[in-house]
């Protein structure tokens, strides 16, 4: 069955309409918890200091006495709890949830294995760190937000309380000070004009106080869990691509042994003979010449297969377009290709996408019983995302000996994420998501 591809604008998604809501509210959103986070960190930020420092002094003075451990236990779990509270509250400032870290928990149920433990682990060091030093940020957010919101709130407001305040004779107010002058209207000019400026800049300084104080936290109670689960990603990502390589390469040995390796010993085997019969029978050599010359050119057709399967010319003269339009055009099964125009990506990235097509469609090809297939591309929020339907009997899977595996450990080396939807006769999805 001839395949066919078709380019067409990418189909719009129906049933799923969101609503943005307009940038005021966002930002006066955003503004309310930012101050919220500040004026409920400062006070937090005393009673962690008041309560963690002594104690911490306390349990160290004593430690020679044996009494310390116990008391420097009570204070890192003291520690813990807040810093649990801070992790809870900074999500709406970082748009993100903090991980809970794993802390060390003793292996024996022992008293002094309890006392122990946890003084040997680094992130409840760190959170006893973030307890005592956390009203440093914590006090210089507080300032800038009340500064600033009262100047608004007081600038903007001065007509409405101008009358409330005392004064003499003698007095003299700000403008008079600057030389603007002493009326009534002057003044109100002026303070409301203060007003102005402290509510024009009142969001990005809240913005920045709040991040100030988010961030601080966010490096002493998540910065160990997050090294640990970037070193644990690195060390997948570099597993991943050892065994991508050493299953492409089992594949490429296997599919040289199979198909040229056979084909250049017959064709060596045919010319030895057509030698022996030049004397003897010349036209039967010169039919298994013949015979040798198409042997050479179904050698040079499988090793042009096999070049492409490894790096396409198109690909890299033309990009992921052309080379999914010709890779759809050569699959025997009818194809329904979606890949709208877009800039090109990295050479990684897109010998990775096409990796995935031609596997999949390879796949369906020889496993799926499909009569169609459909292929989308779109980039979104900077992935790139590759989605393979066909109508087959289902059944992929990617599990260690199947046949999507490699290619599982290929989009994992990338950075990326591979995902199957293959229930027993409804056919088979999978998706690719790659950062770019």
């Amino acid at each position: 069955m001839a395949g066919s591809a078709n380019l067409h604008p990418a189909p719009s998604v129906k049933g799923m309409t969101t609503t943005a809501p307009p940038l005021a509210v966002s930002l006066l959103g955003r503004l309310g918890r930012d101050t919220q986070y500040v004026l409920l960190g400062f006070p937090l930020g005393l009673i962690t200091l008041v309560l963690g420092l002594p104690a911490f002094f306390l349990g160290v003075g004593t430690t020679i006495v044996w009494i310390g451990l116990p008391i420097l236990l009570g204070t890192l779990m003291l520690a813990r709890g807040f810093a649990t509270i801070e992790r809870s509250r900074i999500k709406p400032v970082l748009d993100r949830r903090l991980p809970h870290p794993h802390y060390k928990r003793a292996a024996v149920p022992s008293f002094w294995r309890r006392v122990l433990t946890p003084m040997t682990d680094g992130q409840s060091w760190l959170d006893l760190v973030h307890s005592v030093f956390r009203w440093i940020p914590s006090t210089v957010a507080f300032v800038f937000v009340v500064t600033w919101w009262a100047g608004t709130l007081g600038g903007l407001t001065f007509p409405l309380w101008d009358w409330s305040i005392p004064r003499g004779p003698d007095d003299t107010d700000l403008p008079q000070l600057l030389g603007l002058g002493d009326a009534y209207s002057t003044r109100i000019l002026f303070h409301m004009a203060v007003g102005v400026f402290f509510a024009l800049t009142l969001y990005p300084v809240v913005r920045s106080a709040a991040l100030l104080e988010a961030q601080f936290a966010r490096v002493l109670l998540s910065g160990i869990n997050e090294l640990r689960e970037q070193v644990a990603e690195a060390q997948a990502q570099t597993a991943a691509a050892v065994s991508a390589e050493a299953t492409a390469l089992r594949r490429l040995e296997r599919d040289i042994h199979d198909g040229p390796q056979q084909r250049l010993v017959r064709l060596a085997m045919d010319l030895g003979r057509a030698e022996q019969q030049f004397n003897s029978d010349p036209d039967a050599a010169r039919a298994t010449v013949a015979e040798a010359l198409a042997q050479t050119r179904e050698t040079l057709d499988e090793l042009r297969a096999l070049s492409r399967g490894i790096a396409p010319p198109i690909l890299v003269d033309r990009g992921l377009q052309a080379a999914l339009t010709a890779l759809a055009g050569r699959c025997p099964i009818p194809v329904d290709l979606d890949v709208p125009p877009s800039p090109r990506l990295t050479p990684a990235v897109e010998s990775t996408a096409y990796f995935v097509v031609a596997e999949a469609l390879t796949n369906i090809a020889k496993h799926s019983h499909a009569n169609e297939c459909r292929i989308h591309l779109h980039r979104h929020e900077g992935s790139l995302f590759i989605t393979v339907v066909d109508d087959g009997v289902g059944g992929a899977s990617l599990a260690k000996g199947h046949g999507l595996a490699g290619l599982d450990d290929r989009v994992r080396a990338a950075g990326g994420l591979l995902t199957v939807e293959s229930p027993d006769g409804a056919g088979t999805k999978l998706t690719a998501a790659l950062p770019v």
